[in-house]
């Protein structure tokens, strides 16, 4: 089995290249990841910039709404996992983002932009990534972006989530009319296996209850059914049918007397079946199950296209979401005018220990005060509540994520 894909996403002032060059510091990139990773660059607009307050608060929304990104997508990659029944196979095929990115050059095909799509696997989106210009104007404040962008994860979220509800109804009413149709004794539907004419009907003083009884209590129920309650009509039990663990019988008692039968028949571990004539059911009950049928898999075909492109829409969102996080950080960090290249790692997770150590041990003094070197030369922090304090401040990753000297992100997409 293949080792998992990790992306690393880092941002670096040019002025790590002496000619303060873009291409010479992502040349610098490829040189300290080296073998352990491939380095291409990753694009990112000049979106607009607020105060250093908002730019805080955005940093931190934006940590709060990248964890959403990756909830949502996980969890409608579960949906996907159950409507295809654990099928790797099929579940990566339908793991694709739709990319409806503008990629026509000519204007003859400009009409045709919109209506283009693109499937492709995430990491294709990744190394082909552009940010989507039509959806989010790069001219709006990042808190509108923010803002639109929160929205579409919620919409989608809550698409999903009442598709594979109604999915999971459907499915359960289809479950419960097959298992009447297939079930034993006990849970079956009994239109199929009572003669009605064992039935008193329309009778002002008797009433016939059909009772399942398991087969090991058949003797004992012969024996006690006239006496468990007052008013059983004597001799009136008839074997109706019998599966390979229970007896159906039909038994008389007076009206009066039906609650304390049934409930005395309980108490003695025979179960009533409460059950009424209907002409035609066996009909009815056959074209019931066949128009559920129908429904379900109706609705697991919406369900999966549902699941399909809202995992592809998730991803998206959590690449801009992501996007944002490194330009914002990238700003907290390094400062104005912005000069900076940004450089999408692709690796293993063992490689990245690697490439993480590298980069640390040639970037650390990007982090100022914060880093020093021991006896040895390793690159050491000289303050061990330093990740909890930048994260405070709006930048190093947010909580729970190790504080660089540089702007650095990792994640997986599964």
């Amino acid at each position: 089995m293949p080792d998992p894909t990790k992306y690393m996403l880092i941002s670096l002032p040019t002025s790590i290249s002496p000619t303060n060059d873009k291409e010479e510091a992502l040349n610098a990139l490829r040189s300290n990841v080296a073998d352990n990773g491939n380095v291409q660059p990753f694009k990112i607009p000049e979106f607009k910039i607020g105060s250093l307050d908002a730019l805080v608060q955005q940093a931190d929304d934006l940590t709060k709404l990248e964890a959403s990104c990756q909830a949502v997508a996980a969890k409608v990659g579960d949906s996907l996992r159950s409507l295809l029944e654990g099928n790797e196979e099929k579940i990566e095929q339908q793991k694709v983002v739709n990319d409806s990115r503008f990629r026509l050059k000519t204007p003859q095909l400009l009409y045709l932009r919109s209506l283009t799509l693109v499937q492709e696997p995430a990491d294709q989106y990744l190394r082909t990534f552009a940010w989507n210009k039509v959806k989010y104007r790069a001219d709006k404040p990042l808190a509108e972006l923010i803002d639109s962008l929160q929205k579409e994860l919620v919409s989608i979220d809550n698409d999903v989530k009442g598709k594979i509800t109604q999915y999971n109804q459907v499915k359960t009413n289809l479950t419960t009319l097959q298992r009447k149709q297939t079930g034993n004794l006990s849970t079956k539907s009994l239109t199929p296996v009572v003669d009605p004419k064992l039935l008193i009907q329309d009778s002002e003083y008797l009433e016939t209850h059909l009772v399942v009884v398991p087969t090991n209590l058949k003797k004992d129920f012969l024996k006690s059914y006239e006496t468990i309650s007052p008013m059983v009509v004597p001799r009136s039990s008839i074997e109706v049918t019998h599966d390979d663990e229970f007896t159906l019988f039909a038994v008389t008692t007076f009206k009066k007397h039906s609650s304390e039968f049934q409930h005395k028949c309980r108490e003695m571990r025979w179960t009533p079946r409460d059950y009424k004539y209907v002409e035609g059911g066996v009909e009815e009950e056959r074209k019931e199950v066949e128009k559920v049928s129908k429904d379900e898999r109706k609705i697991w075909g919406e369900a999966l296209r549902l699941g399909r492109t809202g995992w592809s829409e998730s991803v998206m969102i959590w690449i801009h979401v992501l996007t944002l996080r490194v330009f914002v950080e990238t700003v907290l960090r390094y400062g104005l005018p912005l000069d900076y290249v940004c450089g999408l790692i692709k690796t293993t997770p063992k490689q990245a220990k690697k490439a993480r150590s590298t980069l640390d041990s040639t970037f650390s003094y990007l982090g100022g005060n914060a880093f020093g070197r021991d006896k040895k030369g390793k690159v050491t922090k000289d303050d061990s509540a330093l990740s909890s304090d930048m994260a405070a401040a709006g930048v190093g990753g947010g909580e729970g994520h190790e504080y660089t000297a540089y702007v650095y992100y990792e994640f997986e997409i599964i």
